[in-house]
């Protein structure tokens, strides 16, 4: 279902954040994130001149590579455009994200590094969407192959019980504990009225 119908308005700015996932043949995943910022009316600017209509004034990549265990072991950002000359030159900082574990404290961990004068805020704010598109990329993926073996392993006879929790559990209102996705995803989680 579509917004509802909007007052009448002017199109003034459009910002695009795309970020895509890729299993690689070395086992690691790549997590690529690309924003751009694109006004409907020219300017000028001090340091690029004329910035005609349509014209990224920010066009800046990231990638992260990680590895099944959500750690980044590689990091990489390229500036194409901003609007200072100067805001490509803090791109190699980005590799300072090496070492960090996709998960709860993700977001402070990124600023103490990457944060303020040290890092790009729109590279920065990118990390959020890159990081959750690292989750929609691996785990489903993980999940499916686990599934896979157990069933080849109870096939075979050599299966070993194991308990269905999910990282999500509480993470949001569809996965809330006492809710049916839980109650039939990760039934070890339930917590609703009738838990056992």
């Amino acid at each position: 279902m579509p917004l509802s119908d909007p007052a009448p308005r002017e199109h003034i700015h459009t910002r695009k954040v795309t970020c895509t996932g890729y299993r690689r043949a070395d086992g690691l995943w790549d997590i690529e994130g690309h924003i751009t910022d694109v006004k409907t009316y020219g300017f000028e600017n001090h340091d690029r001149g004329e910035i005609p209509p349509g014209e990224p004034i920010h066009q800046m990549w990231l990638r992260i590579t990680v590895g099944s265990d959500m750690v980044i072991q590689a990091a990489e950002a390229v500036t194409d455009h901003a609007p200072f000359a100067a805001c490509g030159e803090i791109a190699p900082n980005y590799d300072k994200l090496v070492g960090l574990k996709i998960g709860p404290g993700l977001k402070q961990q990124i600023r103490e590094r990457v944060g303020g004068i040290y890092g790009c805020t729109h590279l920065t704010e990118l990390m959020g969407p890159v990081a959750t598109t690292a989750f929609q990329t691996i785990f489903p993926i993980r999940a499916r192959e686990a599934a896979e073996k157990q069933r080849r392993e109870e096939a075979a006879g050599t299966a070993t019980p194991r308990k269905r929790r999910s990282p999500l559990v509480n993470s949001c209102h569809g996965w809330r504990s006492d809710g049916a996705a839980v109650k039939r995803i990760a039934p070890d989680s339930y917590t609703g009225a009738d838990a056992d």
